[in-house]
């Protein structure tokens, strides 16, 4: 067993290192979620992909309302119907209400998809800027996730800023 008093010379020889170190280092932190929701190439990536989803969005909606007229007039006039157009209808419901699931899950999936890319762009022009500005200023170490993190190390005004002045090519 190693006596307590070797220890103490050990640790504050570790507290003085660590110390020094810390007094040496520079650290920043980057708010992502801030970042995102400032940033001007955010705002056209959403744009873009509105627009560019836009159709598919309308198709959608309109075979929704014609899967419910089809179910409101099937409930109506079903009990009336002859057995074979209910039968019918029915099937036709089906159908249509099968390639309208399939249309919807494949437009999540390109959604999510287009969505992860452009995200992905954003943040590949956020870490060229942050390792700009670590670069410039001397930083040792910028976190961009933290359970907190003081104002006075961080630097998120200064990458938007930076996004804003020089966009994205």
């Amino acid at each position: 067993m190693i006596p307590t008093r070797f220890f103490l010379p050990i640790a504050l020889g570790l507290l003085t290192i660590t110390g020094a170190v810390r007094a040496e280092s520079r650290i920043g932190f980057v708010n992502s979620q801030r970042v995102m929701n400032e940033a001007p190439q955010a705002a056209k990536a959403k744009k873009r992909i509105e627009k560019d989803f836009e159709k598919r969005d309308q198709d959608l909606q309109k075979i929704a309302k014609q899967l419910k007229e089809m179910q409101e007039a099937l409930e109506k006039g079903g009990t009336t119907m002859a057995e074979s157009d209910r039968r019918t209808k029915e099937r036709e419901f089906g159908d249509l209400n099968r390639d309208f699931q399939r249309k919807q899950r494949e437009f999540r999936e390109d959604l999510s998809q287009r969505q992860n890319e452009e995200t992905a762009a954003i943040f590949d022009r956020v870490n060229k800027i942050i390792k700009q500005i670590a670069d410039a200023e001397k930083y040792d170490i910028i976190f961009q996730e933290a359970v907190y993190a003081s104002p006075r190390i961080d630097i998120t005004d200064k990458v938007i800023k930076a996004l804003i002045e020089a966009p994205a090519k």
